[in-house]
């Protein structure tokens, strides 16, 4: 339930309905708005009547929230959400662009892409210090040595760092090293480590499970939330269809549907969601114009010889002719290209 209090509310006002919501046993979270307070209701089990709360002065009406994800639903919050990363924002009016490797291979590979992505206009670098392969005699990343190494570049070259935890132990080596947490699609539906993730003070990139609907995405999205996080950013990255054409289909129509039933930001990924080099660019505009928050790109500047995902990594000259076009398009969906962060905003 949302508790909506009127524009002259005040703070005592405010105050007395979050002590008798608590007295009631249940969770009282209030949600500061633009032109009025807004108090949400979690734990409760059974029905709540609305009038015991808009009996209550400085209460203009109770609402049931009706989706099952309840906190990062458009019902709750109604405004945008707007994700702080490293002095990065996400949501926001900038366009963020994530650019980097799949996987980090050595210090000189990763630096050489960096420097080579923010020349571009790249503000976040991406990178997997651990990779999650289908195969278990795949390259499996560095560990903790790629960790190390992504948080020496960011210092270097000035790009806030986000990369892949994949279990709870693992969220605490990712603080440590990195500016955003990545639950990447195969552990979208990893509980345990969602539940850690919402109990970090970084924010949370959550990409879309490989067969995953948008309730379900929202949902994984919700255990992060409901344990105290609220700066979380979803990711269409491409489920699986029947289509044998590219690796995944990337599905665009997440986009709008996802901005009408949430206030969280979402980025896409057609770097996965194509598997296809040559696809990456022009599903890199559409996604722009779908209305997404933000891209993530893998480049690489020897993808002949990447250890993990070369055939969908585009060359540095690709990508800054990306960003020139995506420049030139952001206007269009009155949006900016979001820059770089100055190492004081850090």
């Amino acid at each position: 339930m949302l508790v909506v209090m009127k524009k002259d509310a005040t703070p005592e006002q405010v105050q007395r309905v979050v002590e008798t919501i608590e007295r009631m046993g249940l969770v009282a979270h209030p949600i500061p708005g633009v032109q009025r307070v807004a108090i949400g209701i979690t734990g409760n089990k059974g029905s709540l009547d609305p009038n015991t709360l808009e009996c209550l002065d400085g209460v203009m009406e109770a609402i049931r929230v009706s989706k099952p994800f309840k906190q990062v639903s458009r019902e709750w919050k109604t405004e945008d959400t707007v994700v702080n990363v490293g002095g990065v924002e996400i949501g926001g009016r900038g366009l963020v662009v994530i650019a980097g490797p799949c996987a980090v291979e050595s210090y000189e590979q990763c630096v050489t892409i960096a420097r080579a992505v923010k020349s571009a206009g790249a503000t976040l670098l991406r990178g997997g210090a651990f990779k999650p392969r289908t195969s278990p005699y795949s390259f499996q990343g560095l560990g903790q040595e790629g960790l190390e190494i992504l948080a020496r570049v960011r210092d270097e070259v000035g790009l806030p760092v986000v990369t892949e935890a994949l279990d709870p132990d693992g969220v605490g080596l990712v603080e440590r090293h990195a500016d955003m947490i990545q639950i990447g699609a195969r552990n979208m539906q990893n509980f345990s480590l969602l539940k850690r993730a919402g109990k970090s003070k970084l924010p949370v990139l959550l990409k879309r499970g490989m067969s995953a609907t948008i309730d379900e995405l929202l949902l994984a999205a919700e255990y992060v939330v409901s344990e105290g996080n609220p700066n979380v950013v979803l990711c269409e990255r491409g489920v699986r269809t029947f289509a044998d054409h590219t690796r995944n289909t990337l599905d665009l129509s997440a986009v709008p549907a996802v901005k009408g039933l949430s206030h969280l930001p979402i980025l896409a990924d057609p770097s996965h969601g194509t598997g296809r080099r040559d696809n990456v660019v022009p599903m890199a505009l559409a996604s722009v114009a779908a209305g997404a928050d933000g891209l993530i790109i893998e480049v690489h500047h020897r993808p002949e010889t990447a250890l993990s995902d070369g055939h969908q990594a585009i060359l540095p000259d690709a990508f800054a002719g990306l960003m020139e076009q995506v420049r030139r398009l952001a206007p269009v969906m009155h949006r900016d290209l979001a820059d770089a962060p100055t190492p004081a905003s850090r």
